[in-house]
């Protein structure tokens, strides 16, 4: 099955050739290292040092000398310095991300990403605060000057039998989900019946004018 980020990289692929990329909240740097093969260098970008060591010993492991982690807060920091001629993310958008990335990339350069769609988890019954709809992005983009060449959602319903089967399918978000109310809400669907999980996800190439 095509994923969302399998999607993505089919976009950028033809993007990266020769350029600098800047992958914003790489993690372990799953997408950083999937572009540093074609793309001229990357740089990786998270909040988190313990990720980013896990995304070197990976690039060591791959003998990738091209790629490089820094920790730096992508909402706050401003990329000039880093000098991209493409920015990325996967799973990791915000507006400040949006607004910084047509801030620094030159007239024609692009912005790919995958964020989370407005009907991620909706079983929960809450809207995740990083997620966006289609209208919503788009206007986002625009305002920051970008055109979108490309914007399609990416949906899965995971349908389960029983209440045990729910729990199991969303062990891994308990401990986020207690914290913001949203597992109390999630249990309530499954207890009245409810025996799906929805994972969404925007893909998005849009182009600095």
């Amino acid at each position: 099955m095509t994923t969302s980020f399998d999607r993505l990289l089919g976009l950028l692929r033809g993007e990266v050739r020769g350029r600098v990329v800047l992958d914003v909240g790489t993690g372990s740097g799953r997408l950083a290292l999937a572009l540093a093969p074609i793309s001229r260098r990357v740089i990786g970008i998270d909040v988190d040092p313990m990720a980013l060591e896990v995304a070197r010993r990976r690039a060591l492991e791959n003998g990738l000398t091209n790629v490089e982690f820094r920790v730096l807060d992508a909402d706050v920091e401003e990329y000039g310095a880093l000098g991209p001629g493409v920015v990325c993310a996967h799973l990791c958008m915000s507006d400040a991300i949006i607004e910084r990335a047509g801030r620094v990339l030159a007239p024609g350069a692009p912005l790919g990403f995958v964020a989370f769609h407005a009907d991620q988890w909706r079983e929960t019954g809450r809207r995740s605060r990083f997620a966006y709809d289609e209208e919503q992005v788009r206007r986002v983009l625009e305002t920051a000057g970008f055109a979108v060449e490309h914007l399609t959602v990416d949906t899965e319903v995971r349908r389960f039998e029983s209440v045990e089967e729910g729990l199991a399918l969303a062990i891994a978000m308990q401990e986020k989900w207690r914290a913001d109310g949203r597992w109390v809400r999630y249990l309530r669907v499954l207890e009245d019946g409810g025996r799906t999980l929805t994972t969404s996800h925007l893909v998005c190439l849009a182009r600095r004018r």
